[in-house]
């Protein structure tokens, strides 16, 4: 279990207003257990996929890296087209920066399971589906080093993460037209990431109203809002969209449009800003909704896929 807080008390390691030390961040790291399994949750999916011709035949999974935490349990994948067509765009997909966030990574492995193949014709796909698999078993936001992955997207990154990602990446040598990062809105970020953020800090956040609903970040310097709309759009049919509050915000950002909001990614080194593409999305499911279930929530980060390449594909790019 992680450590409880909550807006209205102390979070349990620290002290309030002053920044982390190193021993505070190692007994932050020692409250942390593995959860779930990175093996039956998700490399056993990439195995099952290895082993269908429809997949094998256009597409392979290839280890990109291993987290230093532990190698041998951590290695990363990516799945990529067997043979690359510089005649056709490139799209990106990442699942699983931040671990805790669930549908993130299944659903890039549900997209890759089930919905690929109805693009390979018009893009080349590479698809990470989860980015810290440290994260993903101990359900966290952070890494070992008490690092958000999705804030150190910058040359020489500290993250590990970050870095065998940037790097794998700048390998290939290809322009991204599209980036679809998969994420999560959860309770737990007031309760819990957001807290322990201002502890380790020494600062003091705001909590803000968490929404009940889909909805998506575009990058402002590159809005696209057709893009995103097509997105909404497309998710709409599966789930609902998140409405603004009373100040017509969402997270505390003014809405751009139902269901958008903009962040200037790079200046904040989001993942969805390193890629360089046109059209970049970044995917907010709410797990805790009472209208949802898991499965809702893994079609929805699948939607937003297909609702933005849909859109790609009907402009002729």
């Amino acid at each position: 279990m992680q450590p409880n807080s909550s807006a209205d008390k102390p979070y349990p390691i620290g002290t309030p207003g002053e920044p982390w030390e190193e021993h505070e961040k190692l007994t932050w790291l020692n409250a942390q257990k593995v959860q779930r399994s990175y093996q039956d949750e998700v490399l056993a999916k990439l195995d099952d996929l290895k082993q269908e011709s429809k997949f094998t035949k256009h597409f392979s999974t290839v280890v990109y890296g291993a987290l230093p935490y532990d190698e041998e349990h951590y290695p990363i994948f990516a799945i990529i087209p067997k043979v690359w067509n510089k005649t056709k765009p490139s799209v990106l997909v990442t699942g699983g920066v931040h671990g805790y966030e669930t549908s993130g990574v299944q659903g890039a492995i549900r997209f890759a399971q089930h919905k690929v193949h109805d693009y390979k014709s018009d893009f080349n796909i590479v698809i990470i589906p989860c980015v810290s698999p440290w994260g993903y078993e101990t359900i966290n936001r952070w890494n070992p080093l008490a690092i958000d992955p999705n804030r150190s997207f910058y040359e020489d990154s500290p993250a590990p993460e970050v870095s065998l990602l940037m790097k794998y990446v700048s390998s290939l040598n290809i322009e991204f037209l599209a980036h679809f990062d998969l994420h999560e809105t959860t309770d737990t970020d007031n309760s819990e990431f957001r807290p322990a953020l201002a502890a380790r800090d020494g600062v003091f956040h705001e909590q803000w109203d968490i929404p009940d609903g889909f909805y998506c970040v575009g990058d402002s310097a590159k809005p696209e809002p057709e893009f995103q709309k097509a997105v909404i759009d497309s998710v709409r049919e599966i789930t609902h969209i998140a409405p603004h509050d009373g100040e017509n915000k969402l997270i505390g950002v003014p809405i751009e449009q139902e269901g958008v909001i903009n962040y200037d990614k790079r200046e904040l080194n989001l993942c969805g800003g390193f890629s360089g593409g046109k059209y970049i999305t970044t995917t907010e499911v709410y797990p805790d909704s009472e209208k949802v279930d898991d499965e809702n929530c893994i079609q929805a980060q699948v939607a937003a896929i297909v609702g933005g390449l849909d859109f790609i594909v009907n402009i002729g790019g």
